[in-house]
């Protein structure tokens, strides 16, 4: 389980403040949880790079995932969303860990992929995506900072 911890410093003293924002735990592959998965989000490597897109309405970069649609397993929403927002043609994609993130009282379940892409294409005209980039590590500037890196390490750790 990861746990955000939140620091503050008040000006007379030093003062810790532990306010758990979101809490990410991760599971088997193919975990089923008690109520129904709701993403999948895939982490995804071109020649050595990992692959980020940045949604059209944001300045931030993500790890490309999305929901998973009605009568959609989270396999095939996994396969759908990586070559929707990535251009991904040619790719091996593997379940890693299913997770939850408890975030302000709610739980959602999602599954986390790794893919290993090979050939990309454009971007679909219909995607959401207004870019990709191919990076050498975890940019900063991430849309969800306190779930993405978490999601990230499990992906580093995963041979370990």
């Amino acid at each position: 389980m990861y746990v955000i911890l939140f620091y503050s410093y008040n000006f007379y003293f030093w003062s810790l403040y532990i306010l758990v924002m979101t809490t990410v735990e991760f599971y088997k592959p193919y975990h089923d949880p008690e109520i129904p998965l709701t993403y999948s989000v895939i982490t995804a490597r071109h020649r050595g790079q990992w692959i980020m897109v940045r949604h059209h309405k944001r300045t931030t970069w993500e790890i490309p995932g999305g929901h998973i649609e009605p009568g959609e397993t989270a396999d095939e929403a996994a396969s759908r969303e990586l070559m929707e927002e990535t251009g991904a043609i040619d790719f091996e994609i593997e379940c890693i860990a299913t997770y939850s993130v408890r975030k302000n009282g709610e739980t959602g379940y999602g599954r986390l992929y790794f893919a290993e892409v090979t050939s990309i294409g454009p971007v679909p005209d219909t995607s959401e995506i207004a870019e990709i980039m191919l990076m050498d590590s975890l940019p900063e500037n991430l849309t969800h900072p306190d779930i993405q890196p978490l999601l990230f390490r499990r992906i580093l750790e995963r041979d370990l």
